[in-house]
């Protein structure tokens, strides 16, 4: 094995959240390698910057992550901590995700102070979520309800529903669980009603590919069975072209000795929306090729028109 670095800089974002998880992480490396001095570049990017506009419409998630990588590039950072479902399908030549950590709640939560579920919400009530995948699937399941965007960071969307903006918010459950604010997640939702993104409830360390002690030591922290899942997950959406602007959710989990993964492709108004589950046996291939196999089940039954269409409304 090679040398292993002694010190780590960690590009984050400056959220409260992206703090915890850089934290995290390097208390991890910490753990694995004692003696390693840990510390952060906390920056700002443009998804952080032009909160009043949505993903969709100003170039998607990768936004939370291209300044990170500016940083690893030209040396100032030698890791970037993302949530998976925040990272492009596609990375920049020369990066590299060197560890996927285990996979924490991949859940949608349910977030009211006065109401226990969707279906409880009276007609009219106003749902906010800053997802695409999440206001088509309301907005499907349950279409008296009105869908109003909601961005800013975890606390922001809080007081907006505390101070009585919304009706309830749906917020993914990792981002409140390590926030320790568990205790306002009024309920989890299930698959079955809010399929989750690509990638939720998971960490991953990016680093720069010619970084190969770097990476080396960062193994030492991947969790195979996570990133097995998330992968497939992942081929889906690229089989799909998926990004910000197509509601798309995906959600792979291990079962035995078998592999089952869902996904779904909507209207962004929910007037239309194809889902599918699928389940094989698992093995390396599968991980790959069980994405590309539900993308053409998803395309045979409309998704590829949906698609389409999006692509002209772009």
């Amino acid at each position: 094995m090679s040398k292993s670095p002694k010190s780590i800089v960690i590009a984050t974002r400056e959220s409260a959240l992206a703090l915890w998880q850089a934290r995290y992480v390097g208390d991890l490396l910490q753990k694995r390698i004692p003696g390693l001095d840990v510390s952060l570049l906390g920056m700002t990017t443009e998804g952080d910057r032009r909160l009043e506009v949505s993903l969709a419409r100003i170039g998607g998630k990768g936004l939370f992550v291209k300044e990170l990588e500016q940083a690893l590039f030209d040396g100032r950072a030698d890791i970037a901590v993302h949530s998976m479902k925040d990272v492009p399908m596609e990375l920049p030549a020369g990066f590299h995700i060197a560890a996927i950590i285990a996979r924490e709640e991949p859940r949608d939560a349910f977030v009211s102070n006065r109401f226990r579920d969707l279906q409880s919400l009276p007609a009219g009530s106003v749902v906010g979520t800053s997802s695409l995948r999440r206001q088509s699937q309301i907005r499907a399941r349950h279409p008296r309800l009105v869908v109003k965007p909601l961005r800013g960071n975890v606390q922001t969307r809080l007081r907006k529903l505390d101070d009585g903006e919304f009706d309830a918010i749906i917020l993914a459950a990792a981002g409140l669980q390590r926030l320790s604010l568990q205790q306002r997640v009024t309920v989890l939702l299930e698959p079955e009603e809010s399929l989750p993104a690509v990638g939720q409830g998971a960490l991953g360390i990016e680093c720069r590919e010619d970084r190969v002690e770097l990476r080396e030591m960062l193994a030492l922290l991947e969790d195979e069975e996570t990133r097995c899942c998330v992968e497939a997950e992942r081929s889906l959406s690229r089989a799909l072209a998926g990004s910000c602007n197509v509601p798309l959710g995906g959600y792979a989990e291990l079962i035995g000795e078998k592999m089952r993964l869902r996904g779904f492709v909507a209207t962004a108004d929910g007037s239309r929306l194809i889902e599918d589950d699928l389940t094989l046996p698992f093995s390396d291939s599968v991980v790959q090729t069980i994405g590309r196999d539900m993308a053409r089940r998803l395309s045979e039954r409309g998704a590829r028109e949906i698609l389409d269409s999006l692509e002209l409304e772009g």
